[in-house]
């Protein structure tokens, strides 16, 4: 296995129409999650990935897990819990500027994971464990479930990768510092949103907050600084690197996933950091251009011609 990752991914309904939810009568259904997205993103880009959760022993539940698998993402290690529901969330439209929503997560199956859903040995078995800030912001077992795949991965020299995807209506901001410091520190690479470094350490320049998460322990730091592009520090060697102009962002959901998804995969092609930051930049902008979080995430061919595209497009320039 490439990549390993864990966390809850629900059904989204989303309303046809545009307005208060209370009169949409028509709702379309996706498949939303942070890690389950940066696992079919480096599926498509030809890497084997797996994903670890809990889903309802319900119809939702068949869905993602169908879903998922269908992308070729490895879900041997999802478990069906009978006493609780696969989370759901609404998104609502009142203008195509304001955007809406709603959560029923609350004692989700995914909430109940347990640090026994952790095979050691199929963490072994992987080149990377990535890991987010939302999943043991579910529930203490969450937490758990995520430092027991943590622990794994180090034991067996997995590199982890750390994204701290802060939700702030999941927890308080005191307990949301101290585990997202804490996960920061025990990963190899973090991947920070500036706004997120900014929560954890205050506010400074690129440079000094890249600085602050090595020195809390993490060997390398890649900042997404949106359509800037990204700032990546080690310490041997750190630099800017240029984001993907867009023309219309469609929807900005799901990109920072792709930027994580794309990242790994120049990782797992031999990539240095800084070039491998440079396809996370280029697979983050192509999301912001399709409705939805997975619809945008493209394969190896698509990716390429898009960056050869837009390296043409700034040389003619």
């Amino acid at each position: 296995m490439d990549v390993i990752t864990l966390g809850e991914t629900m059904v989204l309904f989303t309303s046809k129409s545009s307005g208060l939810m209370r009169y949409a009568g028509d709702f379309s259904t996706k498949i939303a999650g942070a890690e389950s997205n940066v696992a079919i993103a480096l599926s498509r880009l030809g890497h084997k990935s797996g994903w670890i959760s809990r889903l309802g022993e319900d119809e939702f539940g068949e869905k993602v897990r169908a879903f998922i698998r269908g992308e070729g993402v490895d879900v041997s290690q999802v478990t069906l819990d009978e006493e609780a529901d696969t989370g759901i969330f609404f998104k609502e439209r009142l203008t195509p500027e304001e955007i809406r929503v709603k959560y029923y997560r609350r004692h989700s199956a995914a909430s109940r994971m347990r640090a026994e859903d952790i095979d050691e040995e199929y963490i072994a078995g992987a080149k990377y464990l990535h890991v987010t800030g939302i999943t043991p912001a579910l529930s203490d077992s969450c937490y758990e479930t995520v430092l027991k795949a943590v622990g794994c991965a180090k034991r067996n020299g997995v590199p982890v990768i750390f994204d701290p995807n802060l939700r702030r209506k999941l927890w308080t901001e005191a307990k949301a510092r101290e585990v997202l410091l804490k996960l920061s520190g025990l990963a190899d690479i973090v991947l920070p949103g500036i706004d997120e470094a900014e929560f954890l350490f205050g506010r400074a320049s690129h440079e000094q907050l890249a600085q602050q998460f090595v020195e809390n322990g993490a060997a390398a730091v890649v900042m997404k600084l949106g359509e800037k592009g990204a700032y990546v520090y080690e310490k041997q060697s750190s630099g800017y690197v240029e984001g993907f102009p867009v023309e219309q962002v469609v929807d900005p959901v799901g990109a920072g996933d792709g930027f994580a998804a794309g990242c790994i995969s120049g990782l797992l092609d031999g990539l240095e950091l800084q070039e491998a930051t440079r396809r996370g930049n280029a697979v983050g902008a192509m999301v912001t251009m399709v409705d939805g979080d997975v619809e945008g995430l493209p394969d190896k061919k698509r990716l390429i011609d898009f960056q050869n595209q837009t390296s043409k497009e700034d040389v003619d320039r």
